[in-house]
């Protein structure tokens, strides 16, 4: 590998965030047991946030940006990989306590690194990314739990970002029937192509004031928390699963016991940033099997130059931004 690289680094300088491109050296990188030649990474909206400074992402500075990347390792002093593996690599604490992955190269540590699955490449496992691995984490720990299509309907909401969207295609390839919820009405027809029967607007729906409303859902992926949530879990049917990923509602909870002692419905925790080794190589060996998107290319249609990086994060914290955008890090990737 070469002496210097190109990194997209995160500093604090007299209280505000500056993000840039530097030259590092791999001395200059948080330790790790595997060296990986980035090819390409991702846009998330906490990548945005960090970048931007309009969240407190990073816990120590400065740090690399870019919670997500794919490559091929280049050197490692651990057993599980070999120079020239594919592999990924998505949160972990990457871009949060650890240099992630908007650099040429990325010095991780062994037990974050996946092999990369027999049927995925780096540009589609960056297509997917953090919001595909959550969107199958959940439907993992739903289906865990006893979802099952012959249940009935699942919403989902935040529909139009990445988990919303890779989350409705999954869903609708395993066989659900998939309302999806959104606030931009000028994006019906792109949740239907996923595969969404029906596409309700956010502003039209009556979230109800009662304990517990009409059942209106078998089950629920929810990407916006607050007064949406609180809905969910009034409307899901006995035994139902709210997957609670997001936050972008509001991170407010107004609820009461009587979903969960009455109806039994189950809320659960997504975090898939800490999510244990285990369970990410079943969870990835299922996004390219069963739940592996079949319109993946109506969702990750931006396709952006390394150069281009600092331009793209504005868009996200407007909430402009529909589906996923893949960042070419790497020469030849």
């Amino acid at each position: 590998m070469p002496k210097t690289f190109k990194g997209f680094r995160i500093h604090e300088i007299d209280g505000r965030i500056v993000a840039r491109f530097d030259e590092l050296t791999l001395d200059d990188l948080a330790p790790g047991e595997v060296v990986v030649r980035v090819l390409f990474s991702d846009i998330n909206y906490k990548d945005a946030l960090a970048a931007t400074g309009a969240g407190r992402i990073l816990r120590r500075y400065p740090l690399v940006g870019g919670i997500d990347l794919a490559g091929v390792v280049e050197s490692s002093s651990d057993p599980r990989c070999k120079p020239g593996d594919p592999v990924l690599v998505t949160g972990c604490g990457l871009s949060e306590v650890h240099d992630g992955g908007y650099a040429e190269y990325a010095r991780l540590k062994g037990e974050w690194v996946i092999p990369m699955p027999p049927g995925l490449g780096a540009f589609e496992a960056m297509s997917l990314g953090t919001a595909g691995f959550t969107a199958a984490l959940a439907i993992h720990r739903m289906e865990h739990n006893g979802q099952a299509p012959s249940r009935g309907p699942v919403v989902v909401t935040g529909a139009t970002g990445g988990v919303g969207s890779i989350a409705i295609d999954m869903l609708a390839g395993r066989g659900y029937e998939v309302v999806a919820v959104t606030g931009k009405a000028e994006s019906a027809d792109y949740l239907r192509s996923l595969g969404a029967s029906q596409v309700l607007l956010r502003g039209e729906i009556d979230l109800g004031k009662r304990p517990l409303e009409s059942v209106r859902w078998a089950g629920a992926i929810d990407n916006v928390g607050g007064e949406t949530l609180t809905w969910l879990t009034r409307t899901v049917d006995n035994w139902g699963n709210i997957a609670s990923i997001g936050l972008t509602g509001g991170a407010d909870l107004r609820t009461t016991v009587m979903p969960f002692i009455i109806r039994g419905v189950n809320l659960l925790g997504i975090n898939s940033a800490a999510t244990l080794r285990d369970t990410r190589l079943v969870v990835w060996d299922r996004i390219a099997t069963d739940l592996k998107p079949r319109h993946l290319d109506r969702i990750a249609t931006r396709t952006i130059a390394f150069a281009d990086l600092p331009q793209a994060f504005d868009a996200y914290i407007k909430g402009r931004v529909t589906g996923r955008t893949v960042v070419r890090i790497g020469a030849g990737a």
